[in-house]
């Protein structure tokens, strides 16, 4: 393992000013937001799709600094032949993959769930490094609600992040840590900021265990925030003052880098929390943005599966890209939104 290189590649993932577009939808998760504008699920539209954001050139080379690939997207070529992970490349972005398997249900822990796949991840590992990804993703979900989440799905769950992250490292892929305890539930934003301090601590607890090098992984946390059914929802300066005192708390200095994930929130709110963060400023890390949804559900609309609509969808891509980058240096504020690119 080169260490050097590795820590090289992370700080290149959390460039100011850029962010990680997570293009990682499972084969269910797409169909679904296909479903949503009348597209059917096809491999080759949800090439088409794909493509066209990696072509979005102003949004790639300015604003992406990497970009997370599903398995069947990592082998797929465009339609003139040229493969994926090489138009990422040439924009100048980071191709990662997405490595788990999808979660199960954990014994003895009913509505727990496990993140699978370590079974035969360093063969797999050495493939993807051949075709190209220089980080990898492993996301363990945490529930909030009566009587969870239990220790026993917290420690189970940080123990297969460490074990990932562990074995990333070896075959000289960057580890994305991604710990995420859902905003679903009608919780306040407290309950929020302790399981979350939980399961961060003992996430980090598990890759010093595990010898992970934390110079050479990203962190892709949730925000502290309320619940989507909690009656009052915290403010985005409280957002960030929750969420920048719970890093604090939990988060070595040696990580490179955050880049928090949007787990539901609307699109402007991703922005708007991100941004709030990095105004408060003095941090030891970067702060930036991993973001699936809060990236695409507007260039999804807009394309809608018609090729004479990729423009469009490229120009909506852009313009949620660019806001996300202002987000990052703490620039954005609501008045840009109006002008759309």
């Amino acid at each position: 393992m080169n260490l050097a290189d590795l820590n090289k590649v992370a700080l290149a993932m959390v460039t100011p000013g850029k962010g990680i577009l997570a293009a990682d939808e499972s084969s269910g998760t797409i169909k679904k937001r296909f479903d949503a504008i009348k597209v059917e699920s096809t491999e080759e539209n949800r090439r088409d799709y794909r493509e066209m954001l990696f072509r979005s050139t102003e949004a790639m080379s300015k604003y992406v600094s990497g970009v997370i690939l599903y398995d069947e997207t990592i082998w797929q070529n465009g339609k003139d032949g040229t493969p994926l992970v090489k138009l990422i490349e040439q924009s100048g972005a980071i191709p990662g993959i997405k490595v788990d398997e999808g979660t199960q249900g954990l014994p003895q822990c009913p509505g727990e769930l496990v993140t699978v796949g370590l079974d035969k991840l360093a063969e797999r590992l050495k493939k993807y490094y051949e075709r190209g990804a220089r980080f990898a993703k492993w996301r363990a979900v945490i529930d909030i609600g009566a009587g969870i989440p239990t220790m026993a799905a917290i420690n189970v769950n940080a123990h297969a992040l460490a074990r990932y992250a562990a074995l990333c490292q070896a075959a000289q892929i960057v580890p994305i840590v991604e710990p995420e305890v859902l905003m679903d539930g009608d919780h306040d934003i407290d309950r929020c900021y302790d399981v979350t301090q939980r399961v961060l601590n003992k996430t980090f607890q598990e890759l010093r265990v595990q010898r992970v090098e934390l110079e050479g992984m990203v962190l892709k946390p949730n925000m502290a925030i309320s619940g989507k059914k909690c009656a009052k929802q915290a403010s985005a300066e409280e957002v960030a003052e929750k969420t920048v005192r719970l890093l604090k708390a939990c988060v070595p200095a040696a990580v490179p880098g955050i880049a928090f994930l949007s787990g539901g929130q609307s699109d402007e709110d991703a922005t708007a929390h991100l941004n709030a963060m990095n105004r408060i400023g003095g941090l030891p890390w970067r702060l930036t943005f991993s973001y699936g949804r809060a990236l695409q559900a507007a260039p999804q609309k807009a394309w809608s599966g018609r090729p004479e609509n990729i423009a469009a969808g490229q120009r909506a891509f852009t313009h949620r890209a660019r806001m996300n980058a202002l987000a990052s240096k703490g620039e954005w504020e609501t008045g840009l939104e109006k002008k759309v690119a």
